[in-house]
């Protein structure tokens, strides 16, 4: 015991001494920063192939704005594309003109909007908490920074960050621009209060003068969430900003504060000319398939059969913001938001608690209500789950001996046993599905044998001893009431689990389901004659598009396909042939005669053939 109160005491004076000097302190929060950051978002990121179906689609439209010079209308595979706005591929199409076309510049503006999010809540979250810890002598000199710590390890180290911080689509680029312009707009509100205060109160703002350069920063960044995915880039802004402003009753206040009207026409000449110049050169193509179908019909209808249960985001946070989620019923109760008095007597700073809470409860009911559901809706209300548990483990910080009490500062100890008892079930349930993984995965045509290989790695079974090991762990720390230590040791679970199972079951998954189609892609450029023409049977992978170059035509179903060979036969000046791209399972299915066509390359579940139209009698070729 001696030996481990010295060992405690020399750490927390080693962290004295960093914090008593800000230089030091600063680097070492840089270097917390750039480990977090290279480990989540930076390790292997272009080491794996593109992923189908979504990530190749933005990588190909990125690069055919590049090749065309076309900076307006995005296009895919010759055809426009108007799902999103044009950011993520312009911000694509910049990191190819830097880095080249490969998979490292189409995810490195997701793997920055995720670092610049991690980074700016940890300044948020020091920045806010050093106030309070000046006014009260009793409070560790280090709770800002081991808080800020943790809610950037917390925002960089979860499923859902990771996932979509290492894919490039747009969503982790639309949390970067959402997240951000929350935390600007805190930094603003917040320094309102504290930069603009004199002898005689605050000191009164002109008329005419600019908003503080937080606001500002809030409505570029608006500006860039709408540029990035339309309407939802100020929708949930707005929704989150206003209810926080009505029930702190600040709204009207800082309505004139922020200059909301420049605000507006500030947001509106960043964000809408792109949209006037691709109206104007679509029309209403462009007004019906993006602003009707991806974004209306999204919201009000089920699209692409994505719907799900009302619980389905309950789901979605609970395993993707594992394992902390857990702790987040007990991080919103002490907050006590319900007492409305309370918090619109405190300083502004120190709402930054309730600020998140709002923005997780915001964005968590909006896309609930929504029809169409997708686990990537609620990724920007990650950052807000992470500060809402790096402010609860910061109570220990601030105050150690609360480890000893029956009572926090605003809540019953309890609450917190019962959800670290239910964090230890939990993990013990996650290492059982991980020993059984092999036969929970099923079998999937595109990748044969996948499960095989996840089986014969090992990597299931180790995944599963890591968290039996650290469900151990949890449950002796909560025993003894180690309640600092429990952050720490789920941020190193996640960390061993990332490193140990996540990224080699992640070559694995590439090795066995993406590198075939490469090594497909590869064979259609050498083998491809002039003008011949290309499609794709029974399976749409737009990856072969990106790493060919080469534009290919989709056709679901086999019969369809087959009809389409006989009427090109049939038709006169055609190239003699046409290349056949078909998972080798579906290729007979076409009833092709042997005399008619060529295998040029099988390449795991997929065929290359040359269909060879002088040899083929179309009376013979019937559709299956």
């Amino acid at each position: 015991m001696k030996l481990k109160l010295s060992l405690i005491h020399a750490i927390e004076q080693w962290l004295n001494n960093i914090v008593k000097r800000p230089a030091l302190a600063v680097t070492m929060a840089i270097l917390w920063l750039v480990v977090i950051g290279w480990l989540g978002y930076g390790w292997n990121l272009g080491n794996v192939g593109l992923i189908d179906e979504t990530e190749p689609l933005f990588a190909e439209a990125s690069r055919q704005m590049l090749v065309t010079g076309d900076w307006i209308t995005p296009y895919f595979n010759g055809e426009t594309r108007f799902d999103k706005p044009a950011l993520i591929y312009w911000c694509q199409a910049i990191a190819y003109a830097v880095v080249g076309v490969n998979e490292w510049a189409v995810r490195l503006p997701s793997a920055l909007a995720a670092v610049g999010v991690m980074a700016l809540v940890f300044y948020t979250v020091q920045w806010a908490l050093q106030p309070q810890n000046q006014s009260d002598s009793s409070t560790s000199i280090t709770y800002p920074y081991l808080t800020a710590a943790v809610a950037a390890a917390v925002t960089g180290l979860n499923p859902e960050m990771i996932i979509w911080g290492r894919t490039g689509v747009s969503d982790m680029l639309l949390t970067g621009c959402i997240a951000s312009s929350l935390l600007c707009f805190f930094r603003g509100y917040a320094d309102s209060e504290t930069g603009n205060r004199g002898t005689e109160g605050i000191k009164p703002r002109s008329r005419f003068s600019l908003p503080n350069q937080w606001y500002l920063a809030c409505y570029v960044l608006i500006a860039g969430g709408i540029l990035t995915k339309g309407p939802v880039g100020i929708v949930l802004p707005g929704l989150i900003i206003g209810a926080f402003l009505l029930y702190v009753g600040q709204f009207w206040a800082v309505v004139r504060e922020m200059r909301l009207f420049f605000g507006l026409a500030m947001i509106f000449v960043l964000s809408v000319p792109w949209y006037v110049l691709v109206i104007w050169r679509n029309g209403w193509n462009y007004i019906n398939s993006f602003f009707g179908y991806h974004n209306l019909e999204r919201f009000t209808e089920v699209v692409n059969g994505h719907s799900a249960p009302w619980y389905f985001y309950f789901l979605i946070v609970l395993l993707l913001f594992a394992p902390y989620s857990v702790y987040l019923p007990v991080a919103m109760v002490r907050l006590k938001f319900w007492q409305r008095s309370h918090w619109r007597t405190q300083a502004r700073s120190q709402q930054l608690g309730l600020f998140a809470f709002i923005w997780f409860i915001t964005i968590f009911s909006f896309f609930t209500i929504a029809v169409t559901k997708l686990p990537s809706y609620v990724l920007p209300l990650m950052p807000a789950a992470a500060i809402l548990v790096s402010l609860l483990w910061g109570d220990f910080f601030s105050n150690p001996e609360l480890n000893s009490h029956q009572q926090a500062n605003a809540y019953p100890l309890w609450f917190l046993l019962v959800s670290s008892w239910i964090n230890v079930v939990f993990l013990s349930v996650l290492s059982v599905a991980l020993f059984h993984l092999p036969h929970l995965i099923g079998q999937d045509p595109a990748a044969p044998n996948f499960q095989q290989s996840i089986q014969n790695a090992g990597l299931a079974a180790m995944g599963g001893w890591i968290w039996l090991l650290f469900a151990v762990i949890f449950a002796v720390l909560t025993l003894r009431r180690h309640w600092q230590s429990i952050v720490g040791m789920q941020l190193l679970g996640f960390a061993a689990f990332l490193i140990i199972v996540l990224m080699p079951a992640l070559f694995l998954m590439d090795q066995e389901r993406q590198l075939p189609l490469r090594n497909l892609s590869a064979a259609v450029v050498q083998f491809q004659q002039p003008k011949e023409e290309i499609i794709m049977v029974g399976f749409k992978k737009p990856s072969v598009v990106f790493y060919s170059h080469k534009p290919m035509k989709f056709i679901k179903l086999t019969k369809d396909a087959t009809e389409y060979i006989k009427d090109i036969a049939n038709k006169s000046n055609i190239p003699p042939s046409m290349l056949l791209l078909t998972e080798k399972r579906n290729f007979f299915k076409m009833d092709l005669q042997p005399e008619t066509y060529e295998n040029l390359a099988i390449k795991g579940a997929y065929q290359l053939t040359r269909i060879n139209f002088k040899k083929m009698k179309p009376k013979k070729l019937e559709i299956s």
